[in-house]
């Protein structure tokens, strides 16, 4: 990198930014299509995460992304989609049987994440609905592959040491890109916004829109039939000042990186500042250009453009123009340029500062990112979700998945006589599987405070429709008890497990007596950890989840004393302090499956308790009538 590059020519440059006939195109379609051919063009960028994109989109996206890396006129390999129910048994591994001399028999091999290396033909496109959903295997495959040369896998007797060629297209919100892990998204070195993309019903009008060669090259690419460009000083200078002192290392790179495929694109042996900049620009970035005659004597490298991160509190537009007029600012002088309206992907007039929307929307978000996201509970089984659960008996197999071995070997030793082997023989007649309850795909988490009871409500009347729900749809059920005159230890909740609303321990539960203590905050505590157990089961098939809490927000116990039992002295207010503390924890959950309400008991005074509890939950309120078995929302 210490010898000087030779710079683009100026026409190199305008073909990166803005291939020509491309006017009647959207101008966001045209800067997909030119990411995906970046990313097909260098294996470091295999990652690209695309924001706030229709998600009837994510099918034709797909197939475009296919279609360029297939090349023009060859067969376009099948995409694979990871989603919440993504095992480690089916991206690394697949059982394939083998007929020998002897019998049947089965061998592991590749999975659809690994089986495309060392293969002729496009590598596949592994598509994510939603990267916020993803399972763990599926964002452990990603951060393990996504821009590694080479990956190391070993998983259930295959040992294999693969270059890894796929390409990953993942969807996420805006809003949500406070969720997943920071380096989840670090993997993904392309990052689009493409909120209002308006895709031709033709893509291949898109594909015509690139500049003559495009194509060719990513193709011969992928084969290592092109020369890679390389980065100058000049480049990684001109990376360091569009992202800023601050800027993230990873960001960094992944910006060089899609300069270089620009460059490559271009036919240039080395990436230049022009190619940073219109990487820039296709990522969305702002690029800040300043006119000669603004300049003066003033450097342009005194004037940096605004680095994605977080910015001061106000309106985005005023947080925009204040930033623009700070930087933009002499000592003691006016601004050197006015700031106007943003315009679209490409040069601004003279030295108008173009603002797109960020690639970076996790900088300003204000979400929870759940502990150790990569990290997955010990699973005793394996197989399919739908044959995890309790087993309820066997059955003939029609597979060699889920074998129950007690039975097949039983089965087997009937016949042996009859057989007349020397050796102890297994016939596929023999083969019996295990029959398992279904895993459940609704969750009913009940928790009950006894102590908000009063003489003239029942609130078995305003839990009826969550009741009913979980009869209709067949729903898990975890009760949560605090505050009962029944309690084994008052100063601690109890909570039991039921596969659904008929069980018998459900109805006692729903009109036991008040008494003493109210251990809300532990109550809470042990509801959080029911939830936490069923969203972050690494097979969990939980579609949908409801939490209920019935109280008037009044606990009297703290946290510690439920955990020692052991009450020194006044608590005051810390009991509810507590529980509102433990019901912060529910911001971090899966909120796309999981709904909260809150139950009011409507007892004076305090009470806004359980409004501040469900503002706590970011669930509802829910008031009802005592003495007329109504309920309406507060």
């Amino acid at each position: 990198m210490s010898t000087e590059p030779p710079r683009a020519t100026d026409a190199s440059v305008r073909n990166t930014s803005s291939p020509p006939e491309t006017d009647e195109l959207d101008e966001l379609a045209l800067r997909l299509c030119r990411a995906l051919v970046c990313a097909a063009v260098d294996p470091a960028l295999a990652g690209v995460l695309l924001f706030d994109l229709e998600p009837q989109l994510l099918d034709p996206v797909t197939r475009l992304f296919g279609r360029i890396l297939a090349g023009a006129g060859q067969p376009v390999r099948p995409s694979v989609m990871l989603g919440t129910t993504s095992r480690d048994e089916d991206l690394w591994t697949r059982p394939v049987l083998v007929q020998e001399p002897d019998g049947i028999s089965f061998r592991m091999e590749p999975g659809p994440l690994i089986e495309a290396d060392g293969r002729p033909g496009p590598p596949p496109v592994v598509a994510v609905p939603d990267l916020t959903r993803l399972s763990v295997a599926g964002m452990r495959a990603a951060v393990q592959l996504l821009g590694a040369e080479v990956a190391v896998v070993e998983y259930a007797g295959l040992r294999r040491r693969a270059r890894p060629r796929a390409r990953w297209l993942a969807l996420c919100r805006s809003a949500d890109a406070g969720r997943p892990a920071g380096h989840l998204l670090d993997r993904f070195a392309i990052r689009l916004p493409v909120s209002g993309l308006r895709l031709p019903a033709d893509t291949g009008q898109l594909l015509a829109a690139l500049p003559p060669g495009w194509l060719d090259i990513a193709r011969d690419a992928q084969m290592a039939a092109v020369p890679t460009a390389a980065v100058g000083d000049d480049a990684l200078t001109r990376v360091y000042e569009l992202l800023g002192p601050e800027g993230n290392i990873r960001r960094e790179l992944s910006l060089a990186r899609l300069a270089r495929a620009l460059a490559t694109l271009d036919g240039e042996r080395a990436a230049t500042a022009e190619h940073c900049d219109a990487a820039a620009r296709l990522m969305g970035l702002a690029v800040t250009e300043v006119a000669a005659e603004s300049t003066g004597d003033v450097p342009a490298s005194e004037f940096p453009p605004p680095r994605p991160g977080r910015r001061p509190q106000g309106e985005p537009g005023e947080r925009r123009r204040v930033e623009q007029d700070e930087r933009h600012r002499p000592e003691g002088g006016q601004p050197l340029l006015e700031s106007e309206p943003a315009e679209g992907v490409g040069a601004g007039r003279g030295g108008t500062q173009v603002v797109l929307a960020t690639p970076y929307p996790e900088d300003e978000a204000e979400e929870l990112r759940e502990f150790a996201p990569l990290r997955s509970p010990w699973q005793r089984t394996a197989g399919p979700a739908s044959l995890r659960g309790v087993v309820i008996g066997t059955r003939r197999a029609t597979d060699l998945s889920d074998l129950a071995h007690v039975r097949t070997v039983r089965e087997a030793a009937v016949h042996q006589r009859i057989r007349r082997t020397e050796r102890f023989t297994v016939s596929p007649v023999d083969l019996h599987s295990h029959v398992r309850s279904g895993s459940p795909e609704h969750l009913l988490v009940l928790l009950l405070d006894h102590t908000c009871r009063a003489d003239d409500w029942d609130w078995q009347d305003a839990l009826t429709p969550f009741l009913d729900w979980a009869y209709t749809r067949r729903a898990a059920v975890q009760v949560v008890e605090v505050g009962s005159a029944e309690a084994d230890d008052e100063l601690r909740a109890e909570s039991f497990a039921a596969r659904s609303v008929l069980d018998p321990r459900i109805l006692p539960a729903l009109h036991r007596s008040p008494g003493r203590a109210s251990p809300l905050a532990h109550g809470i505590e042990q509801a959080m950890q029911a939830l936490r157990r069923s969203f972050r089961q690494h097979d969990s098939s939980l579609s949908e989840a409801w939490l209920v809490v019935v109280t008037d927000g009044r606990g009297n116990v703290p946290l510690h004393v439920s955990r020692t039992g052991r009450l020194t002295g006044p608590v005051g207010a810390e009991g509810v302090e507590d529980a509102l503390t433990a019901a912060a924890g529910a911001g971090a959950m899966d909120r796309t499956r999981l709904r909260v309400a809150v139950i009011d008991a409507r007892r004076e005074p305090y009470g806004d308790l359980p409004f501040s509890l469900a503002d706590a939950l970011g669930g509802t309120v829910l008031a009802p009538a005592h003495g007329e078995g109504g309920a309406g929302e507060r």
